[in-house]
């Protein structure tokens, strides 16, 4: 599979080459940014130290930023599983929207067509597990939103790119906002935390639980995020944490 990009080099990127092997990951962002002019000159300006290995435009078109052996500075202070340091691990696809801070909208068609051939290009060549393919709200719960609830990863795991439950989505919405118990939430947990998902500092740990039961929704359950945990986020949780195994 050929995937056609244009070249626009960002200066933002480790100058030591990594292995082929130690490719484990695909991290989708969106760009924050209100065009896409805007947000591909952040991302080729040396003072804004980030970057992304791909870019996806608006009308689908795709700039490679960063070779893909290079790391690129996308995924700041993260974490997943026993990785504590996702840039090296990683490849970054920043895809333009402008992001809940610039009235957030909806993926184009043509942008999601892209968004599935980039990725399968990327999961071919470098093996990469769905379980790895994650948003950057799942690597840095308690500081990112992106790529948000509008990211069609229902539609993406369809098409064999990410992970999505196997539930029935009539039964499963039954149990919307039904009340959990204390046991209920620490099960919750341990299935987040199965999943992947970083363990909730002690610091400003009820903002913190909240933050990350956001991303958690924003990922599985973005048509409510109110970082309250009932029986539908208690069911999801363990059907995803079952895919883990």
């Amino acid at each position: 599979m050929n995937i056609n990009t244009t070249l626009n080099y960002s200066p933002n990127f480790d100058i030591k080459k990594r292995r082929f092997e130690q490719i484990k990951f695909i991290i989708f962002h969106y760009t924050g940014m209100k065009n896409d002019k805007e947000a591909i000159n952040r991302l080729t300006d040396v003072k804004s130290k980030v970057s992304s290995h791909f870019l996806i435009r608006d009308n689908g078109k795709i700039i490679t930023l960063v070779p893909e052996l290079y790391v690129s500075w996308h995924a700041g202070i993260s974490s997943w599983q026993n990785f504590k340091s996702i840039n090296k691990h990683s490849i970054g696809i920043e895809i333009s929207n402008p992001g809940h801070d610039n009235k957030y909208k909806n993926f184009p068609k043509k942008q999601i067509k892209s968004i599935l051939k980039l990725s399968k290009y990327l999961i071919k060549k470098y093996k990469i597990k769905n379980k790895f393919i994650l948003g950057h709200s799942d690597i840095a719960p308690l500081r990112k939103k992106d790529p948000g609830e509008k990211f069609p990863w229902k539609h993406l795991s369809k098409n064999n790119v990410g992970l999505w439950h196997d539930l029935n989505e009539k039964k499963l919405f039954e149990t919307r906002e039904l009340k959990v118990y204390k046991y209920h939430k620490i099960n919750f947990f341990k299935n987040l935390y199965k999943i992947g998902y970083s363990r909730v500092l002690n610091k400003d740990k009820n903002k913190n639980i909240k933050l990350l039961t956001k991303a958690f929704q924003r990922r599985f359950r973005p048509s409510l995020i109110n970082g309250i945990i009932d029986q539908e986020c208690l069911l999801i949780s363990k059907n995803i944490a079952k895919k883990f195994k």
